[in-house]
């Protein structure tokens, strides 16, 4: 069972976040938050490749979806990942 859809994007790192970012805002969606794994996991002495959660919201979609079920709160904001492939692409 797949709980993700995906695409590889051959960009930078930069220019890939930057793209999904403005993406998301033409269709309506705001960035709540911008989680930078990386840095979260050098703090405690992990080297690990650039990865970024982004928790977007659209307010209509979110409120339609709160109108239909009360705790889909729990699944909101939804989460976009932006990561650096293993390999460095």
């Amino acid at each position: 069972m797949s709980y993700h859809f995906s695409k590889i994007v051959e960009k930078s790192f930069n220019e890939t976040l930057d793209l999904v970012v403005q993406e998301l805002k033409e269709e309506g969606f705001g960035v709540l938050s911008n989680i930078d794994v990386q840095a979260a996991l050098k703090k405690h002495g992990v080297d690990f490749r650039q990865y970024r959660i982004l928790g977007a919201c659209n307010p209509h979609f979110a409120h339609q979806a709160l109108l239909a079920e009360p705790h889909i709160g729990t699944m909101l904001p939804c989460n976009v990942v932006v990561r650096e492939m293993e390999d460095g692409g």
